[in-house]
């Protein structure tokens, strides 16, 4: 959703949802994900709307918090490189998502922002990195959003069918 209402969403329950996120599976239980909450009224939140790409700003006005969703990009206890870790931290985005909606809360996940601008702002270190922005909120009336958001809202969604995403009938399987 873009469309948010002006209720605001208590600090107790932004942590319940970024909690839910931390019962996530992870490779060698390194947990890779970090989380950085901005509610709406604080100056880190309107931070945030600033960096937002021109395209996400003005349907954002709304949200009631932001949460960037950072990755920690290395192992901790031998320094390697952990290439699972973009898996990892979309598991624990999904649930985090998850509580968020069982509890009313709405999400919209989005990779428009500058995750250089976010890197500064927030003085991450070498071993951290943005990787999305989560905008929360209660649903608000789609009537009051400008377009093009309004249609984008209204359209009825789409996915590819299984027919496009299933693998196994492009390629031949040979047994040793």
């Amino acid at each position: 959703p873009r469309s948010f209402s002006d209720k605001k969403i208590s600090m107790d329950d932004l942590n319940t949802i970024v909690e839910a996120a931390t019962w996530s599976f992870s490779a060698m239980n390194e947990q890779p994900w970090r989380y950085v909450v901005a509610q709406k009224g604080t100056p880190l939140f309107n931070s945030f709307l600033e960096i937002l790409f021109p395209g996400n700003k003005p349907w954002n006005m709304k949200a009631a918090a932001f949460i960037l969703s950072v990755r920690k990009t290395k192992y901790t206890a031998n320094d390697a490189i952990n290439h699972e870790a973009l898996h990892d931290i979309g598991a624990a985005n999904i649930l985090l998502t998850l509580q968020a909606n069982s509890m009313g809360i709405y999400t919209h996940v989005m990779g428009g922002f500058s995750k250089d601008q976010a890197k500064v702002l927030l003085n991450l270190g070498e071993d951290l990195e943005p990787v999305v922005m989560i905008a929360l909120g209660y649903a608000g009336d789609v009537e009051t959003l400008d377009e093009p958001f309004k249609s984008r809202e209204l359209t009825p969604r789409s996915r590819k069918g299984l027919d496009e995403i299933l693998l196994n009938n492009q390629f031949e399987f040979h047994e040793n």
